[in-house]
């Protein structure tokens, strides 16, 4: 779904509070609106512990279809055409890529996140951005990844595990009372939950969330268009101040648990000063001096300074060192980056900074949506990390390597533990969860260890797979698609001929695809998750 010509009147009166921002532009205005009226492209970008950007060009080009690298972004990431459904490829189902507005792959070029560090992702949810930590990192080392509701950390990991993420542990705690006991973090991303205007033209659905009386999208009788307004207004100024409370309390803890030298970044997706200089501006202050907002710029990408001047008030003139990305500049979504750095000097936390607790009612109502999750998910299997290997243990990794003929290679750098009473997990030799708040999952969950047989992962398998020496089975095309669709096949004797009954991992092209169970009878049953089946038919291809 994408606006009609004839929302554009709503939508310049719905943001019409922006239009002074463009006053040395006398096209900008016009080039903005016009923007926000057309579909947006989709990126994705390669993910380099599998795949580069060329190989990635090449099986695309294989499909018919035609990608073109983004030179101001990261090597491996690539323009589509709008509309095209990243997701829904085998090639994203095998975590060769993952699919991420080009704007929200700026804050982790912009943090300047080096192997060594400790990263704290405050709002990590779905998880693009986490995993672009992850990688910046090496896939080693120690990196936390936050949300506060546990079904958007359940997305969250599925696409950690997805593309193999091993350094990182997923917490879920409300980012603005992150526990003192985790500790201090040398870089610390802030994206702030928004009112997300800058995501126009990815969601438009965002123009029926108006409230009573918000009209279609794609109505033309002028009763619709009027309630249209409404609904555009609903993402305006009102709702910028609702959600500016909380961007305040996030960018302060991020500033508490940051180490001194270290830096944060705050991002949003959204135009409005509220929730963009004006929170920062805040900080600042209350800072006295120990926090800098420091430069930023991605060469070739165009981009505008951060307010300096609003609502007939004069701000921080270090403001402009922000960076505003634009819709009309780059054909993209719209994004505000500030990055900031601690003194190495930063004295303790300030006492007005320690009154960081909700009020009461918000607690109360923040407890509750918990408790709702809770009861609707199930109860956490997840335990307090224990990094050692139970007695047993030893047992299920000679049967793992011995059944694939995995390589002690294969797993070099990499440790298992027990967290979860269902089996063992995998992750970075180097990586420490936290004591506290306790990790939903650290690394990931490479193998089933309660049922009979025990079963390796899709995730571990993805991971893994390559490496195989036994009990592989490559596929066509054909069975490639049914295998994602999880339909019964019936491979030739051909390709079967090493293989004995029991589980196999899949392969295209030498790419793991996941477990599948081969039966005396010669079927092949696919143990692709049920919730990947399709490969996720909406929600793939978001912001994060």
């Amino acid at each position: 779904m994408h606006l009609p010509a004839t929302a554009k009147s709503d939508l310049e009166a719905a943001l019409g509070r922006y239009r002074c921002l463009f006053d040395r532009d006398v096209d900008g205005w016009d080039a903005f609106i016009a923007t926000l009226m057309r579909p947006l492209p989709t990126w994705i970008w390669a993910n380099p512990l599998r795949i580069d950007g060329e190989q990635l060009l090449e099986l695309i080009a294989e499909e018919g279809l035609r990608a073109e690298p983004v030179p101001w972004l990261n090597p491996g990431a690539l323009r589509l055409p709008p509309g095209f459904k990243a997701g829904q490829r085998w090639w994203y189902c095998a975590g060769l890529a993952h699919a991420q507005e080009a704007v929200s792959q700026l804050p982790v070029m912009l943090l300047d996140v080096q192997p060594g560090h400790r990263v704290l992702d405050l709002c990590a949810a779905p998880g693009g951005k986490t995993a672009q930590l992850a990688l910046a990192l090496g896939n080693r080392g120690t990196l936390l990844a936050n949300d506060f509701s546990a079904e958007r950390i359940a997305a969250l990991q599925g696409n950690l595990d997805r593309l193999g993420v091993l350094n990182a542990s997923t917490t879920r705690s409300d980012g603005g009372n992150y526990p003192t006991a985790a500790g201090v973090f040398d870089r610390i991303l802030v994206d702030a939950p928004c009112s997300s205007e800058g995501t126009l033209r990815r969601n438009p659905s965002l123009v029926q969330r108006g409230g009573p009386g918000a009209g279609r999208a794609d109505s033309n009788d002028d009763s619709s268009r009027t309630a249209l307004g409404r609904a555009y207004s609903g993402i305006g100024l009102e709702r910028s101040q609702r959600m500016a409370g909380r961007q305040r309390a996030l960018l302060r803890k991020a500033v508490q648990r940051c180490r001194p030298g270290g830096r944060i970044l705050y991002s949003t997706c959204t135009f409005a000063p509220e929730e963009n200089e004006l929170i920062v501006a805040e900080i600042l202050d209350e800072q006295n001096g120990d926090l800098e907002l420091l430069p930023c710029e991605v060469p070739g990408l165009l981009t505008g300074s951060g307010v300096t001047h609003w609502q007939g008030r004069d701000l921080d003139p270090s403001l402009a060192r922000c960076l505003r990305v634009w819709p009309q500049a780059n054909d993209t979504g719209g994004f505000f980056v500030a990055v900031l750095q601690k003194s190495a000097s930063a004295a303790g936390m300030q006492a007005r900074m320690s009154g960081e607790q909700m009020s009461g009612e918000q607690m109360s109502g923040e407890q509750a949506r918990l408790r709702g999750e809770d009861a609707q998910l199930g109860s956490s299997e997840v335990a307090p990390a224990r990094l050692q290997l139970e007695a047993d243990d030893d047992h299920w990794l000679q049967g793992l390597t011995e059944h694939y003929g995995l390589p002690a290679a294969a797993l070099a750098g990499y440790r298992l533990h027990r967290q979860t009473r269902r089996g063992l997990h995998l992750m970075a030799a180097d990586h420490r969860p936290p004591a506290a708040p306790s990790p939903q999952g650290s690394g990931l969950f490479a193998y089933r260890t309660n049922i009979r047989p025990p079963k390796l992962t899709t995730g571990a398998a993805l991971l893994l797979g390559a490496a195989a020496t036994r009990q592989t089975l490559e596929l066509s095309a054909e069975q490639r698609d049914r295998y994602l669709r999880r339909e019964l096949m019936h491979p030739s004797p051909e390709q079967i001929v090493d293989c004995r009954p029991g589980q196999l991992i899949l392969r295209y092209r030498g790419f793991p695809l996941g477990v599948a169970v081969l039966h005396r009878s010669g079927d092949l049953e696919s143990l692709f998750p049920s919730r990947w089946s399709g490969c996720s038919a909406g929600g793939t291809d978001g912001r994060r």
